[in-house]
């Protein structure tokens, strides 16, 4: 059965006694970088499940978004020191 795009979803479960987080994910983008951090960082990260891994509570984050003010800069200065941005990959959706 094919699950809908809502359906789609990605759980991050951690608690404060333990260092790690698991992660479960429908994202094909997370899964393939979660895959590729398996290879890098074995005994960091692991897979336990078809779409579930352990990683480190540390790899958690979550930030403040970007003002408007921190965009431009940051445009800026990539734009300045002749930074081109990568083409975007089509995804077939």
């Amino acid at each position: 059965m094919k699950l809908s795009r809502i359906e789609q979803e990605t759980i991050v479960l951690y608690n404060e006694a333990e260092s790690t987080a698991e992660v479960f994910t429908y994202d094909q983008k997370l899964l393939h970088k979660l895959e590729r951090l398996t290879t890098k960082y074995p005994g960091q990260i692991t897979r336990t499940g078809e779409r579930q891994f352990i990683v480190p509570k540390a790899c958690v984050l979550i930030r403040e978004p970007y003002s408007e003010e921190r965009r431009a800069a940051a445009r800026k200065r990539a734009l300045e020191a002749g930074y081109t941005p990568p083409a975007k990959r089509d995804t077939g959706q």
